[in-house]
């Protein structure tokens, strides 16, 4: 433990951590409320539920480097100040509007989506030091797992108490008061001594960079897979009313893990931990009960943080501190890319084989890309080994 009482004694990774935290409870919330809200009162359909979230998903993406960037170039307050803006207009008309309007405003200001995961992990990264960088992403970590947790169940939760409209409202402006929060808190980004010009994104942008937003994209590919075939593995078991308990177990797992990882007092190359994120994913295959499915799934949790972790802690090896925010950006971009594929991966393997099929495809993607990804970066160091004056592809 001394390891996190050490990075909890800093003042600037607590106080980050703990706002990090508040903030992304209402985030992860929002997005259950946008579905409940276009078929409960909106009376659309499904599909007009998963077009908008599939338009939010994608917007958000988009911003995520160009947001960053403006972090790198112009500062804090003066790239969020337009995010606070813009979604206090547009969530103040949505969601009393109609679908086609709600559509269009969801879009808008999902491009100035507040870049709050780029920012908590860009001052995390900048208040610490190579020594204590990996327990604290480590926590970052479990806290984004945390409030992964509580906001959909709060969102859930507030639409037993008010309409949709009135719960949409609240918790988006409860996103924008967030802004606020940061706005008026302004944490640093980078370390004091750092007062250098923006770097070009040529110096950071290449394999190794791409590699690792590929090795991002394919775990959560993977995580958001998974939590699809939980629901139809607990279908075919019959036992629905035991997913709430099963996932638990899965995220407990994954906070574990994530504890354990940052305790550790050496990195692990993400690759390696892509391809242990597949084969403990496998075992699930053979599960023919909530209980088998419990265990297996606790033991895959077991590596699903220290993956994320260790991505974001390579990121703020190979990238300049001056490049960050822009690199954050990408990395978080790819990351929700892959969140939209891993349900399409996992719908496909559902339909063509049953639940068996979807933890066997979700598992062999990690297995396959990990390895790949891990020879491909081998082999460019292996060549910047033997030609030291050239700088790597």
């Amino acid at each position: 433990m001394r390891s996190y009482r050490e990075v909890l004694a800093n003042p600037a990774v607590r106080n980050v951590l703990i706002l990090g935290s508040l903030v992304r409870i209402p985030f992860f919330a929002g997005g259950v409320l946008l579905a409940l809200h276009v078929v409960q009162t909106l009376h659309g359909s499904y599909l007009q539920a998963g077009v908008l979230t599939a338009v939010v998903t994608a917007c958000v993406a988009a911003s995520g480097p160009w947001r960053g960037r403006f972090l790198d170039r112009i500062g804090l307050r003066r790239t969020i100040l337009p995010s606070i803006v813009v979604g206090a207009v547009c969530w103040s008309i949505a969601p009393f509007a109609e679908y086609g309007t709600l559509l269009v405003l969801a879009a808008v200001a999902g491009l100035f989506d507040i870049p709050i995961f780029t920012v908590v992990r860009q001052a995390v990264i900048g208040a610490t030091t190579e020594r204590n960088r990996q327990p604290a992403l480590a926590l970052e970590s479990v806290s984004v797992e945390a409030a992964f947790m509580i906001g959909p169940v709060l969102g859930v939760a507030l639409t037993a108490f008010l309409s949709t409209t009135v719960a949409l409202f609240c918790m988006q402006m409860s996103l924008v008061l967030a802004g606020v929060l940061v706005w008026i808190l302004d944490p640093p980004l980078r370390s004091s001594d750092d007062a250098g010009p923006a770097v070009a994104r040529k110096t950071w942008f290449r394999t190794e960079f791409v590699a690792l937003c590929a090795g991002a994209c394919a775990g959560i590919t993977l995580l958001a897979g998974c939590e699809l075939i939980f629901v139809a593995a607990m279908r075919e078991f019959g036992e629905q009313k035991l997913l709430g308990v099963v996932l638990a177990v899965w995220g407990f797992g994954s906070l574990v893990g994530g504890l354990v990882y940052g305790a550790l007092h050496r990195s692990i190359s993400t690759y390696l931990l892509l391809i242990g994120l597949g084969l403990v994913t496998l075992p699930m295959v053979f599960a023919s009960s909530a209980l088998a499915l419990g265990v297996t799934g606790f033991f895959a949790g077991l590596l699903c943080a220290p993956t994320l972790t260790a991505s974001v802690d390579q990121l703020s090896r190979i990238v300049p501190e001056r490049g960050r925010g822009e690199a954050i950006g990408w990395h978080g971009a790819a990351m929700t890319l892959g969140n939209g594929f891993g349900s399409g991966l996992a719908g496909v393997a559902i339909d063509l084989g049953g639940y068996r099929a979807g933890f066997a495809a979700t598992g062999a993607l990690g297995i396959g890309l990990g390895v790949v990804l891990a020879v491909l970066v081998a082999a460019m160091h292996r060549r910047a080994a033997a030609q030291p004056d050239t700088l790597p592809v």
